[in-house]
């Protein structure tokens, strides 16, 4: 587990890179908090994306493991952040995207692992178990190029393979909101709204008089999170533990954050960002502008 971790940390940090670069707060979310949190066996459009890739330029990939969460939006295109595809290997070539739908993958991954499996075999080990199907990992061009919109928003695309999402899970995509639907509603309409992030993340920081770790992950979970306030890009959702709200950390970026309107739950926000031990502020990009239905209209049927 603890090495694992550390990749994660990995993934973690060149994406703050990004972040920091775009203006927007040093730390990217990335896994659902324990306090006011729940298993989201329910949630099966949610699902961990895994990645394969050269950890060390010698050009063989080494390393395959869960990094960040998704959602599928149709049959066969997976919605999640552009930190989360992006400076893998040395050579983007032979960086591979995985989406599991199964509820406890860092399981899967042990039991794996307690084969003697890594890496590329380890790959090979969850297409054939059906616990991973393998996508092509599409970025935002216009990732990370404006400190007011960072475009940090990325599919995993199936269209094209032998095998998808639908031929291995039973899972209705989430449904996208409208042009502008966030835009159209009053600060008092969004409070009031019930809002949920799911995902497949680390556990808030835990201290111990040492420094800073972010146990767990790998388990599809769920939190109940308030609104704070819409900006052009961003949704900022409070996830403090005293107001009964949960959230998302480590592992949690590119996760969903719906919102239910009318009795529809919408994936309202990408997760990307929040405040460094996780215990306050998730910060989800957008899925009703302009920017983000641009990128999205090629791959998803936008209503």
């Amino acid at each position: 587990m603890a090495g694992r971790l550390n990749t994660l940390r990995v993934a973690v940090a060149s994406a703050a890179t990004a972040i920091v670069a775009a203006g927007v707060l040093a730390s990217p979310a990335a896994a659902i908090n324990t306090y006011n949190a729940s298993p989201a066996p329910e949630r099966t459009e949610t699902g961990a994306l895994l990645v394969l890739w050269d950890t060390d330029g010698d050009g063989v990939d080494d390393s395959f493991d869960w990094h960040c969460t998704g959602a599928m939006i149709d049959r066969d295109t997976f919605l999640t952040a552009s930190h989360c595809i992006v400076d893998w290997s040395a050579d983007p070539s032979l960086d591979h995207f995985y989406v599991s739908l199964d509820q406890n993958v860092q399981g899967e991954l042990d039991a794996a692992a307690a084969l003697g499996l890594s890496g590329a075999a380890e790959a090979r080990y969850f297409l054939a178990h059906g616990q991973a199907v393998e996508g092509s990992g599409i970025v935002d061009p216009s990732y990370g190029q404006a400190q007011s919109d960072p475009h940090d928003i990325a599919v995993v695309d199936f269209a094209h393979r032998a095998v998808t999402p639908a031929d291995r899970w039973s899972f209705t995509p989430a449904k996208l909101p409208t042009a502008g639907r966030l835009s159209a509603l009053s600060s008092s309409q969004l409070e009031a709204a019930p809002w949920l992030a799911v995902g497949y993340g680390t556990e808030e920081a835990h201290t111990g008089g040492g420094p800073q770790t972010h146990p767990g992950g790998g388990i599809r979970l769920k939190a109940s999170l308030g609104f704070d306030a819409l900006n052009a890009s961003w949704i900022r959702l409070s996830m403090i533990e005293a107001q009964g709200y949960g959230g998302a950390c480590y592992g949690d970026s590119g996760g969903p954050n719906f919102v239910t309107l009318n009795g529809v739950l919408l994936l309202a926000g990408v997760t990307v960002t929040g405040d460094t031990p996780c215990y306050a502020t998730n910060v989800a990009y957008r899925t009703d502008t302009g920017s983000a239905r641009s990128f999205l209209a090629p791959y998803v049927r936008l209503a």
